[in-house]
C-alpha cells in the first residue's frame, strides 16, 4: 500500500507573532503544489495570526499540546474548545518534551487524545525511547507500550484521525538522528504493534512519522524507507530554507 506523506514543523516555543506570519506567509507561496500532506503547528499565541494565513491553503493548522479537560478551572491551560475556535485541524500530543520534561504519563496523554477525537481534531501522537532505555535493549518495548496506552480506548473509525511520531528522544535537538534502517525497525515494529490491536489493514494504512534532527541532508534517506511516511520536523522547520526542501522532497 502506497500511504501519502506527511511533513509536520513543530515551532516549540519560538516565533513572535509577526515573526511567525512572515514564516508562514513564505511557506504558503513555497508549498503550493506540492504533493505531500502538510502541517505547521505554531505556538499558541501565533494560531490565531498564522491559522488566518494557511487558510485555504494546502498547509494543516496545528496546536503543540491541548489540556486533557474540555474547560474549567484549569490555570495557564488551553483548551480543545479554545483550539477549534481558532480553527485548529490537529493536536501533536505526547511529545518527548512533555513526557520528559513536564512528566506527562501515558493516561494523562491518552485522555488528551481521546478528548482531542472526540472533538474532531486529528491527533499526531509521539512515542520515542530514551538513550538508556535503547542501550538497555528497552526501545520496541517502551514504544510498544507508549502506543498501547497512548491508544487506549480509540476505536479503529478514530484510528484514521491518527499519526504517529516515532522520535528517539536522544535524537531530538541533539543532531543525532536515528539511522534509517534503525528508524525503519521501529516504525515497521510499531505498525505490527497496531496490526495486533486494530487489524492487518488498519496497520497498513496508519501514517507513522520520523522526529529527531530531521534534516534536508537525511529526509529522504529517511523516508525512502517502507514504513517511515513522513517527518515531525523541529528545529529545521524553523526557517522556510531548511523545512521547505524537506517538505518537497521526492
Amino acid at each position: 500500500m502506497t500511504r501519502p506523506y506527511y511533513i509536520a514543523g513543530n515551532w516549540k516555543m519560538h516565533k513572535t507573532r509577526s515573526e511567525a506570519a512572515e514564516l508562514a506567509k513564505s511557506l504558503v507561496v513555497q508549498l503550493k503544489g506540492g504533493k505531500h500532506t502538510y502541517l505547521v503547528a505554531p505556538g499558541f499565541t501565533c494560531l490565531e495570526t498564522v491559522g488566518a494565513i494557511v487558510k485555504g491553503s494546502n498547509i494543516l493548522l496545528g496546536a503543540q499540546n491541548m489540556a486533557s479537560e474540555e474547560q474549567g478551572a484549569h490555570t495557564g491551560e488551553v483548551s480543545v474548545l479554545q483550539l477549534k475556535d481558532l480553527g485548529v485541524q490537529a493536536v501533536i500530543l505526547g511529545h518527548s518534551e512533555r513526557r520528559h520534561t513536564y512528566k506527562e504519563d501515558d493516561e494523562l496523554i491518552n485522555k488528551k487524545v481521546k478528548l482531542a477525537l472526540r472533538h474532531g481534531l486529528e491527533v499526531i501522537l509521539c512515542i520515542g525511547e530514551l538513550l538508556s532505555e535503547r542501550e538497555a535493549g528497552q526501545a520496541e518495548n517502551v514504544c510498544e507500550t507508549q502506543t498501547v496506552k497512548g491508544l487506549a480506548g480509540v476505536s479503529v473509525s478514530d484510528l484514521e484521525r491518527v499519526t504517529l511520531a516515532y522520535e528517539p528522544v536522544w535524537a531530538i535537538g541533539t543532531g543525532k538522528t536515528a539511522t534509517p534502517e534503525d528508524a525503519d525497525a521501529i516504525h515497521a515494529y510499531v505498525r505490527g504493534v497496531i496490526a495486533k490491536l486494530y487489524g492487518k489493514d488498519a496497520a497498513e494504512k496508519i501514517i507513522i512519522q520520523y522526529g529527531g534532527s530531521v534534516k534536508a541532508e537525511n529526509a529522504a534517506q529517511l523516508m525512502a524507507k517502507e514504513n517511515i511516511d513522513g517527518a515531525l520536523v523541529g528545529g529545521a522547520s524553523l526557517k522556510a530554507d531548511t523545512f521547505v526542501p524537506i517538505a518537497l522532497f521526492g
